[in-house]
């Protein structure tokens, strides 16, 4: 109890005050515990890395002038890029050059109007002289001649008005951000500095070059929490395959970075009464509550803890906290526990009502993701991937992984075509169900066939809330991209949003892959939210997200009143 009361009066002092703007560029103050020099062969022994270096080149590309919406979608232009394009956590830098870290000092790039990249990964070691790194708050700190920006495990943040941090700072001045918060031994994290000669409006005759680069390691006094954050603009890719991508996303989609410092969000929901998102740390077995403020800081609060599990052997537990949230019609909270094995609801009073715990007698898997249709029934997927050894763990009883519906209060099997059903939701009509296979092949021992597939199902819906005519809807097989299907959501004209491999996938209802939306973070799962249901809410990995499109999200919004169990 004194732990808990901790962490949430650590998060409100945090997080409580609407005009506190959190950004990367707001670092401790004071001297650190340990530091570590990235320009000695020392420092880079000791972070296990390797600085990688390139030149850039400038290229002429099309692009489209100022439209009436003072977007890009006027007449035809020529303009500028540069390649390569090399902040992302996965871009391939491999056959760069390897440059001596005694040697970040020497001049490079070709001179006048350049710009370069400098990369590394750094591995937190188990020790930084006599300090244990673990829980640390960990800062990076550079000084380009002549200006800089930095890019951390794929991500450029920027919030409205920052100075420093990710973004130039001023004219040879230091660059100095988080990269990592509550850190472990072994954590990996890839860093990439992008440097420009300047000025920038009067060419110098001279070239760019780093002054030093280090680490610095600062202890946490209080309980490492996530923090809200001032709503920060991030990159963003699209992958336009079909026009009407265009219609969906605009020509010129932002994601905004909302909170960071979560173990993994997973299973969001937007709660329209009170104007504000639940969602799951299924890791850290927190349901938090995120208020939005606009573009001032949000408030973030924890919910619900623990969500999903408080048995003896939690420690076992990689996921044991709660996954997928959904509302009921009467404004109650239904959620997927995964450590518990169970579906429950939340009453308004705070009491428990267990909704499933069981098929013919034998305990579910780990309850993953969750949907109502509209008349009320429930229908949820039931994979093992909540158990500490999945497949494989002693405590699994049924032989199977199934899709279930809960209908007039009776559970019914439904479905045990797949190995990993996750991610589940409705076309508008409620006519059809999708359903989302994690595919993982080091993961599965059933012999199914789809062992070998990335899918994503489509089920004709009967009254009875049973399925039928089962088909594969969409087939992912040999994507690139180490995550497997995950959330899936559906706008008002059918089209589907997946967490597919690289990114989220829109999928048309016709099943024609129209374009991906490629985060900084891989979004795991997704809800719409906001008065008009045009925002997407992302759960990546660490961090919270939004993002605004043109089509409004079919998620039918029920109300909820401010309940939670502490």
């Amino acid at each position: 109890m004194k732990r808990l009361f901790l962490l949430i009066l650590t998060i409100g002092l945090l997080n409580g005050s609407s005009s506190f703007a959190q950004t990367t560029a707001d670092t401790p103050k004071g001297q650190p515990e340990a530091t570590i020099d990235l320009a000695t062969a020392e420092g880079v022994k000791m972070v296990k890395g390797k600085w990688r270096y390139s030149d850039t080149k400038i290229i002429e590309i099309d692009f489209k002038g100022p439209g009436p919406d003072n977007q890009p979608t006027g007449a035809p232009v020529k303009t500028y890029d540069y390649t390569p394009h090399a902040g992302g956590a996965d871009f391939d830098d491999s056959k760069w050059q390897v440059i001596d870290a005694t040697t970040l000092n020497a001049r490079r790039a070709t001179g006048r109007l350049c710009f370069n990249w400098y990369r590394i990964k750094i591995t937190i070691p188990e020790r930084v002289d006599n300090f244990d790194p673990t829980g640390a708050t960990v800062i990076f700190e550079t000084a380009l001649d002549d200006y800089a920006e930095i890019w951390v495990d794929g991500e450029l943040s920027r919030a409205l008005g920052q100075m420093g941090g990710s973004v130039v700072s001023g004219w040879n001045a230091a660059n100095r951000l988080v990269v990592g918060r509550n850190v472990k031994t072994g954590q990996q994290i890839q860093l990439a500095v992008f440097g420009a000669n300047g000025p920038l409006s009067n060419p110098p005759t001279n070239f760019i070059w780093m002054r030093y680069a280090k680490l610095e390691f600062y202890k946490n006094n209080v309980p490492a929490v996530p923090l809200a954050l001032t709503p920060a603009e991030v990159n963003v890719e699209i992958v336009r395959l079909d026009p009407a991508m265009e219609a969906i996303v605009g020509p010129n989609p932002k994601i905004f970075k909302l909170a960071e410092g979560f173990k993994f969000t997973e299973g969001p929901i937007w709660v329209r009464d009170g104007k504000y998102l639940l969602f799951s740390d299924p890791n850290s077995n927190i349901i938090y509550k995120y208020t939005p403020n606009g573009n001032n800081t949000g408030k973030l609060e924890v919910f619900r803890t623990p969500s999903g599990y408080s048995g003896a052997d939690i420690a076992e537990y990689g996921q044991p906290g709660s996954n997928g949230l959904a509302m009921d019609a009467q404004g109650r909270l239904t959620i997927n526990e995964h450590g518990n094995h169970r579906v429950s609801r939340l009453e308004k009073d705070g009491r428990v009502t267990v909704l499933a715990d069981r098929y013919k007698g034998k305990r579910l898997n780990s309850p993953n993701d969750l949907v109502y249709r509209s008349d009320g029934t429930l229908f949820f997927t039931d994979p093992p991937f909540g158990f500490p050894k999945l497949f494989k763990d002693s405590r699994k009883q049924l032989p199977f992984s199934g899709v279930y519906s809960i209908y007039k209060g009776k559970l019914q099997l439904l479905s045990t075509d797949l190995s990993g059903p996750n991610g589940i939701a409705f076309s508008p009509d409620e006519k059809y169900l999708y359903v989302g296979n994690w595919h993982d092949a080091n993961l599965y021992t059933s012999g199914k066939v789809d062992e070998k597939k990335i899918v994503v199902m489509r089920y004709e819906v009967k009254p009875d809330a049973t399925l039928s005519n089962g088909k594969i809807f969409f087939d992912m097989t040999g994507a690139k991209g180490e995550d497997a299907i995950d959330g899936v959501k559906v706008d008002q004209q059918g089209n589907l949003y997946v967490s597919g491999p690289g990114g989220l996938w829109v999928i048309s209802s016709e099943g024609k892959h129209l374009g991906t939306i490629i985060a900084p973070k891989h979004p795991h799962n997704m809800a719409w939210g906001d008065d008009d249901n045009k925002t997407l809410y992302l759960c990546a990995r660490s961090g919270l997200y939004r993002m605004r499109l043109n089509i409004p999200g079919a998620d039918v919004n029920l109300s909820v009143e401010k309940f939670s169990s502490k």
